[in-house]
């Protein structure tokens, strides 16, 4: 499994964090799953990446500024879908928590833009 690291602000705290997080690639983009090990509650990181979007994402020798929002509806269900089937422990999670597991996408920002 793909992994990045996501370097972000915490949402109380306002401490500098840095989450490794596997990820499925959505384009240029990244998409990356608050599952929690089937936990019934979201990822700190999630709350964090939510509250904080502004972020930075370190993959091989590329660090790139990035914009985090949750995917929502039909761009939601299509990369969920696609992750279980490349992790199907993913599903077993989303069970097991008894939610709907949140799918974050980063999208690299360009100066003040983000490029989707």
């Amino acid at each position: 499994m793909p992994l990045i690291l996501v370097h972000h602000t915490g949402a109380k705290s306002g401490r500098a964090r840095i989450s490794p997080l596997f990820y499925q690639p959505v384009g240029d983009n990244w998409a990356v799953f608050a599952t929690h090990g089937g936990s019934p509650r979201n990822p700190a990181w999630y709350g964090n990446l939510t509250t904080n979007p502004q972020i930075t994402v370190e993959t091989g020798t590329e660090t790139v500024p990035a914009l985090a929002r949750v995917a929502e509806g039909a761009e939601r269900e299509q990369i969920w879908a696609k992750e279980i089937t490349l992790v199907p422990k993913f599903a077993e999670f989303e069970a097991a928590a008894g939610r709907q597991i949140p799918v974050v996408v980063l999208e690299r920002a360009l100066g003040n833009k983000v490029r989707r």
